[in-house]
């Protein structure tokens, strides 16, 4: 192994959102990411982003007291293309706090693919027609101001929709953005609100208004009532916070359809390939999901997007507008159009200051 030649550096970004991002279990109203860049020793810099998400006990602070750690790993390999070294060490030292590794993951695969001078996916060999479109997301909020969302969207050109659910008028909800958007592809995601019966009585009416799927009905530490909502549901079952890491793939076969995979829970893009494949050998379809993030971590959900079933790839989308450092993949209408962005790594390229 080479001795160190890439020098890392890291810095926390407060990026507000659009509008106030409400799920059953709360409301966000700016995304706190950390930036990293890896530095090779003739200038090029890949780029990465951590957006920890504190249901799965990370924080913004706990990212950058294990960064050090894990970039001295990275410095100390001091080859970029040592990718699953680089991602094995950095789990050995920080088991925990997947969304730091993931950070780094992202950094050195956006350097490995820059010195190579070509796309990541191009990279993994993948085809960027394959790609599927990714959902845009309504928070809940009062009826109306779903329906004026959804409205926007539909203008927008965004033909797939993701409605979060969990309240006492759900129906009420679906009904409104269904009215608004009669042509669209809707899914619904209860972030765990629902109990196994709910989701059976629900997955009737949701399946009359054309949903096309419903996401983590029941709580993750629920796993037979994760079974039971499969079974007795008309609709397929999306597992997100049932499905964190690999080993949670064979847990969940026998009691969803689609494997809802985060690049923030699994801790990697290596990692996350694992998953995509051994999703597919348990028989399950694959999405690839995301938190509120940067472009610096998008761009690289993006990359993968043509190894999917499901995209729902819009983090950056939700953030007001200039609001985060990085421009990333183009997403017009929806589309994940990785082919349309003529620069190597994941795409991602820092604003100039003076476009902020």
């Amino acid at each position: 192994m080479p001795g160190p030649s890439l020098s890392a550096s890291f810095e926390r970004v407060s990026l507000p959102l659009e509008h106030d991002f409400t799920i059953s279990r709360g409301t966000t109203v700016a995304a706190e990411n950390v930036i990293v860049r890896i530095e090779n020793e003739d200038g090029t810099v890949g780029v990465g982003a951590a957006a920890p998400s504190a249901h799965y006990g990370e924080t913004v602070d706990t990212v950058v007291a294990v960064l050090p750690d894990l970039l001295a790993e990275v410095e100390t390999i001091g080859d970029p293309h040592a990718l699953a070294e680089i991602e094995k060490r950095m789990g050995a030292v920080v088991a925990d706090n997947p969304a730091a590794r993931c950070a780094a993951s992202i950094a050195v695969h956006d350097l490995a693919a820059k010195r190579l001078g070509v796309p990541l996916y191009r990279l993994w060999g993948l085809n960027p027609a394959d790609a599927p479109d990714t959902s845009y997301t309504i928070g809940i909020d009062d009826t109306e101001t779903m329906r004026g969302k959804t409205r926007a969207a539909v203008e927008a050109g965004y033909g797939t929709l993701k409605l979060k659910l969990g309240t006492d008028r759900d129906r009420e909800v679906v009904e409104a953005v269904r009215e608004e958007a009669p042509d669209a592809t809707l899914r619904v995601d209860a972030n765990e609100a629902w109990t196994p019966r709910e989701t059976a009585r629900k997955s009737e009416w949701l399946a009359d208004l054309g949903v096309e799927f419903i996401e983590q009905p029941v709580p993750a530490g629920d796993p037979g009532g994760l079974r039971d909502a499969f079974e007795r549901s008309v609709l397929p079952i999306a597992a997100d916070e049932s499905c964190v890491t690999l080993d949670d793939v064979p847990q969940i076969a026998d009691r969803c359809d689609i494997a809802n995979l985060k690049l923030m829970k699994c801790g990697g893009l290596l990692e996350a390939k694992r998953m995509v494949h051994a999703a597919r050998a348990h028989g399950l379809e694959v999405m690839l999901g995301c938190m509120v993030e940067s472009n610096a971590a998008i761009a690289a959900g993006c990359q993968l997007a043509p190894f999917l079933d499901y995209a729902d790839l819009d983090g950056s989308l939700l953030l007001a507008e200039e609001a985060d450092p990085f421009e990333g993949v183009p997403m017009d209408e929806g589309r994940i159009d990785v082919a349309a962005v003529d620069r190597p790594g994941t795409g991602a390229v820092e604003r100039d200051e003076g476009e902020r």
